[in-house]
């Protein structure tokens, strides 16, 4: 997973409430094998409208989304955060947050910045002709207009993101202390040791 501790860039001004998981990817993309492509079947009922933003070429490629209160609600389908990667997505900045929505985004190196609602109004309207900035390490979010919002993070969440750490990583920085943990136990329990590798 990539370090995350700046996302600037120009924003989706998306603002709409409520938006659940399969609204951000259809049932039919759950049926792939593998994560790359995703970001076609992206908000693909909102790409039918005419002037979405998601097809607008000013926001091509942005790598922020700003939505509305309640994003990622629904089912606990992990494809929307790969989905969202896919299509360049790295950070999501809404009012709140569907939970499982949350987690899955963090372990998959997307940051969710909560704001309250008139701060992301903002956001929403300066997205339309401008970039906005996010640093992770002040935790603020800025944009050329002097604008500086705050927001609030899970230590634990922010430390796994600004080292790059998914659950796999965070397993093998302890890489040292589970070997000497294993040496240990087949020492003092030579039977749970057997056909390991580690018994005497």
């Amino acid at each position: 997973m990539e370090p995350v501790r700046q996302v600037e860039g120009r924003a989706y001004p998306f603002g709409q409430k409520n938006i659940d998981t399969d609204i951000i990817i259809p049932a039919h993309w759950l049926k792939t094998i593998t994560r790359e492509g995703l970001g076609q079947g992206a908000f693909e009922v909102l790409r039918k409208e005419d002037g979405n933003v998601f097809d607008d070429e000013r926001y091509a490629g942005a790598p922020i989304l700003v939505a509305g209160d309640n994003f990622g609600c629904g089912s606990s389908r992990e494809h929307a955060a790969w989905a969202l990667i896919d299509m360049g997505v790295k950070a999501v900045i809404a009012p709140s947050f569907s939970d499982i929505f949350s987690s899955n985004a963090f372990k998959n190196g997307i940051l969710t910045v909560v704001l309250p609602q008139e701060q992301v109004d903002r956001l929403v309207e300066v997205a339309q002709t401008e970039t906005i900035a996010i640093d992770l390490e002040s935790q603020t979010v800025t944009t050329p207009f002097q604008d500086r919002f705050s927001f609030e993070i899970d230590p634990f969440r922010k430390a796994c993101l600004l080292d790059g750490l998914d659950e796999v990583g965070l397993t093998m920085a302890s890489d040292a202390a589970i070997g000497k943990y294993e040496m240990q136990l087949a020492a003092s329990r030579p039977w749970m040791a057997r056909g390991t590798g580690l018994a005497a």
